[in-house]
């Protein structure tokens, strides 16, 4: 099965988000883009006759489905979702940030509905118990985004989040002389949560 993916930030789930996309209104016509008739060759036109406009009504009824017709969801349960810590690479060389992303994964038998917009997402880098970096710390405009993920459907983030190879707080987010991590083969763990869900394991990073 093909893995679907989401952008990041802008528009999380490019792959779930799609349906959204394709509602969305056409662009309104301009005014200039409009001909207009010359009134030497104009004629009058003919009013509509009953059979066209109960064409016309039919039309229009199907047009816009009825609540009863629109697909629901319920929300997703921890026990069906797989949230799993991507990284781009598994170790990095002098100057190379670590680039992290995240998996999901429906396991359930039934469609489900998931918040997986920034608000509900943390990143948390880790060197043994030592927490080095939370993507929740400097976070800004965090935002909501409510998506349907089909039963069996894997989704993965396709804008990653990058680790700037420092030491996070709150108190330092405009800091530009924050620690850096130490390399020459130090180990990281990346771990992630999403929607509440904490990822099932963590993914091992090395710096040198």
């Amino acid at each position: 099965m093909g893995v679907a993916v989401w952008l990041l930030i802008a528009q999380p789930w490019r792959g779930a988000a799609a349906d959204d996309a394709a509602s969305s209104p056409a662009p309104k016509q301009s005014a200039s883009d409009t001909p207009t008739p010359d009134p030497s060759t104009s004629t009058s036109t003919p009013a509509p006759t009953t059979e066209t406009q109960d064409a016309e009504a039919d039309a229009g009824s199907s047009a816009t489905p009825s609540a009863e017709e629109t697909p629901t969801a319920q929300p997703c349960v921890s026990r069906d979702v797989t949230v799993e810590a991507l990284t781009d690479q598994e170790s990095y060389g002098g100057g190379q940030n670590p680039q992290l992303s995240i998996r999901l994964t429906n396991n359930g038998t039934a469609d489900c509905t998931l918040n997986v917009g920034t608000s509900g997402q943390a990143y948390t880098v880790m060197s043994g118990s030592d927490v080095w970096w939370r993507s929740t710390d400097c976070q800004t405009e965090p935002s909501d985004m409510v998506v349907l993920l089909a039963a069996g459907q894997s989704v993965s983030s396709a804008t990653p989040l990058t680790w700037d190879r420092t030491r996070s707080s709150v108190s330092t987010c405009g800091d530009a002389n924050r620690q850096n991590a130490p390399g020459g083969g130090a180990s990281y763990h990346l771990s992630v949560e999403l929607g509440g869900i904490p990822s099932t394991q963590s993914t091992q990073i090395l710096l040198y």
